[in-house]
């Protein structure tokens, strides 16, 4: 029997998905959480063979959830479900070693094969994903990233310095480099778009 886990913040469609899955022979819906923290916090009490993970939760996305559970060592696999192929979004799931990729509205005996599938060990993306994200390519170095992340997170320039050991001068540098790539104005409008693109 295959125990799945279901984070998702819509609870109809979460209550529907489990249902549906839990009439499959050999997959028992062991647990659902409505946000990224609940998910981690359920995945590591119940440690089910997958998780089936929103993307777009609230206080964690379904990716952090993956990068957590990633660096706790977690044997849980992860099919991450979205509407939508936002750039960014594949590598940073292949990163954080998740094995699905999948469309939300895929029909449930589609999504069963694939928590079969990855069950044996195989990958499943659906290709309108991998195509979409794609399209554009991150144009930020990991040290950029690294910064800006600091920066959404609400942290002054000096704050930035003296966190990563850089001088004032070099963080200052660093973030109008970032604005000039982006084609932006402001730090906000910098990690507002980092974050839609799946850069961050």
């Amino acid at each position: 029997m295959i125990s799945i886990v279901i984070a998702e913040d819509q609870r109809l469609l979460r209550g529907a998905m489990a249902s549906l899955l839990d009439l499959e022979d050999d997959i028992e819906v062991a647990g659902e959480a409505g946000d990224g923290a609940e998910a981690v916090a359920l995945i590591e009490r119940l440690q089910p063979d997958v998780c089936l993970m929103d993307i777009e939760m609230p206080l964690m996305s379904g990716l952090e959830v993956a990068e957590i559970l990633k660096s706790r060592g977690s044997a849980t696999k992860i099919i991450i479900l979205t509407t939508f192929a936002r750039p960014g979004y594949f590598e940073r799931g292949v990163k954080a070693g998740i094995q699905g990729y999948l469309l939300k509205d895929e029909p449930v005996d589609k999504l069963a094969e694939a928590i079969r599938r990855v069950m044996g060990g195989h990958l499943e993306v659906s290709p309108e994903l991998v195509f979409g994200s794609l399209r554009e390519e991150n144009p930020l170095s990991d040290r950029e990233r690294e910064i800006l992340k600091l920066a959404g997170a609400g942290r002054s320039a000096g704050e930035i310095a003296s966190a990563l050991h850089l001088s004032y001068g070099t963080v200052r540098n660093y973030i109008s480099e970032i604005l000039g790539k982006l084609e932006v104005k402001s730090r906000i409008e910098a990690v507002r778009l980092a974050e839609e693109k799946g850069w961050m």
